[in-house]
Order: C-alpha cells, then structure tokens, then sequence
C-alpha cells in the first residue's frame, strides 16, 4: 500500500519538482510554461524489485500569468539502481490549460522573419529580468529544461532552471525553429549549479524537441 508523505519532506518536493517539469516539457510552449503552484498530497509506495512509485496532487500555475492555474494528478516511478532509465511519470490534468496558440504563431513568424539569427545571453540579467522580447525564448528554455530535468532526476535530485548563460539560433532549411541552448540548472539538494548544453526544435504544431543535451564541466564560461 502506498503511505503518505509528509508535504515538507524532500523526497514529496523532489517527485513534484520531477513531475511539473516532465509535464511542462509535455505542455509548454513558448507562450507557456508550467510552475509548480502548490503541492496538495503525496503518497509514495515501495514496488518490490521495481522502485519507488509516488503518487501526487499538484496545482500548476502559468509562468506568465500566475492566476491562470489547472490541478493535476501525476505518477513518478523512480526505477531501482539503474541510473540509465529516466523515471516514468504520467499524469492526468483536471481541466483546460490556457490556449496559446496566438503567442505561440506570433514568436514563431517574428524569429522567422528575423534577418539574423538571433543571439542572446543572461536570461534573466543579475537582476533577474527578462526583456518582453526574451520572454518566449525563456519560455522555451524553461519547456526544453523539462526534458533535462526528466531524464536526468533521481529520488535525490531536485532540479530547477536557473538562467540561460547563452543562446544562439540555428540556420534551418525547413520550417523548424532550432536553438542551441547553455543553461544552468540549479539542485536544489547538492545546491550545484550545473552548465548544461541544450539543441532545441521547436513548430507550433508539433512542439519542443530536445534532439540533443550534455552536462558540461563546471569550469565552462561563456
């Protein structure tokens, strides 16, 4: 039977953490990504010879417009000592997510019509702003870093995105939008801050797609 996890205790922050960014990855889009509002229950169920299997209530809000929240049930299964197995997660959303498909065209035909392809970095600045410009390359990041977080959480890992360091559009032939992304993603556990590398495509009909990612070492500036 699954047992209830107290609220405060990390390993119900960690699964949360896991499962809105699995779903923000699943669900955003430039014009939206998905934060973890409030985490309601948390019951976790140890499968024998399988893993930990946690089972969540959570309330998501929209980065851009914290009143617009949707309620959720998710499923995290940390599998047992294999590290090469992302954790499974599935959920189900208790209503609609805001449409976004106006800001979604709109970013998309603006970086289409650029005549160079865009360069930016220090997303948000020191003082943790964002240009309205950034906000959906940000978004992007935000959605991409989901999938970073996904494959790569453990039951001891909280991860975060802390800021994009550098991004650089790529030159496409097709009617994809390609970035290449270096992020920091921060653990909320280890308190690590960790460089990671990211490729990025993006259609407003078929989403974000991370077709390539790397932990880089510490050291790496710029």
């Amino acid at each position: 039977a699954a047992m209830e996890v107290p609220l405060s205790h990390g390993l119900a922050s960690r699964a949360a953490a896991l499962a809105t960014g699995y779903l923000c990855y699943r669900r955003g889009s430039p014009g939206r990504g998905l934060a973890l509002r409030s985490l309601r229950r948390a019951r976790r169920q140890d499968i024998d010879d399988v893993g930990h299997k946690y089972y969540l209530e959570l309330e998501l809000e929209d980065v851009l417009d914290k009143d617009s929240t949707v309620n959720c049930t998710a499923e995290v299964l940390y599998h047992l000592g294999n590290k090469n197995i992302p954790p499974d997660v599935q959920f189900t959303l208790d209503g609609e997510l805001k449409n976004t498909d106006e800001a979604d065209n709109i970013f998309y035909n603006r970086i289409k019509s650029l005549e160079k392809e865009l360069v930016a970095e220090n997303i948000p600045d020191s003082h943790g702003n964002v240009p309205p410009e950034m906000e959906p390359i940000r978004l992007l990041a935000w959605v991409a870093s989901g999938y970073v977080i996904w494959q790569n959480s453990t039951e001891n890992t909280k991860f975060q995105l802390a800021q994009i360091k550098h991004v650089k559009q790529v030159k496409r032939s097709d009617e994809y939008l390609e970035f290449d992304y270096m992020i920091l993603l921060h653990d909320m556990v280890s308190q690590e801050i960790i460089p990671w590398q990211m490729t990025v495509l993006w259609h407003p009909q078929h989403g974000v797609q991370v077709t390539q990612d790397s932990r880089q070492p510490k050291h790496v500036s710029g």
